[in-house]
């Protein structure tokens, strides 16, 4: 494995995001198809590099010493939306097209907002998560509340 692969700084900090899944296999091969991540770990817990951050995910679990009385769990289908990736893109009618063409089912077909285009796609295990292309509010334009 190559030191840039790991999510490990030599100095500072990064940010990575942790994902509780339901079958790590199956996830894992969604996040390295449609957004061309590389596996860095297989799982236990599983990582891929996407662009120029990381997702770790492991199954769910009840507490930890280090994390007592949480208990992690992929969201229900009733869940409501507190947290989601955003993805940003250079150009998002490209992505929209491949990611379609791997099989990623999307809530809508991207939307120009006036400061932004974007859609939303939801992943095997029902995370939500967010295309945008910036437009608009590279030039001071902000969408419509």
């Amino acid at each position: 494995m190559n030191s840039t692969d790991f999510p490990a700084p030599d100095r500072g900090l990064l940010v990575t995001h942790f994902l509780t899944v339901s079958d790590v296999s199956r996830s894992r091969a969604f996040y390295a198809d449609i957004f061309n991540g590389r596996v860095v770990l297989e799982e236990n817990p599983c990582i891929v590099k996407v662009a120029n951050s990381w997702i770790i995910m492991n199954p769910g679990g009840g507490p930890t010493p280090d994390k007592p009385d949480i208990v992690l769990r992929p969201p229900e289908p009733t869940d409501a939306v507190s947290a989601f990736l955003n993805v940003r893109v250079a150009d998002i009618a490209a992505f929209y097209s491949d990611a379609r063409s791997k099989g990623a089912e999307f809530l809508t077909e991207p939307l120009d907002r006036k400061a932004e285009i974007r859609c939303y796609l939801r992943d095997p295990d029902g995370y939500l998560i967010e295309i945008g292309q910036a437009t608009g509010i590279l030039e001071g334009i902000f969408a419509d509340r």
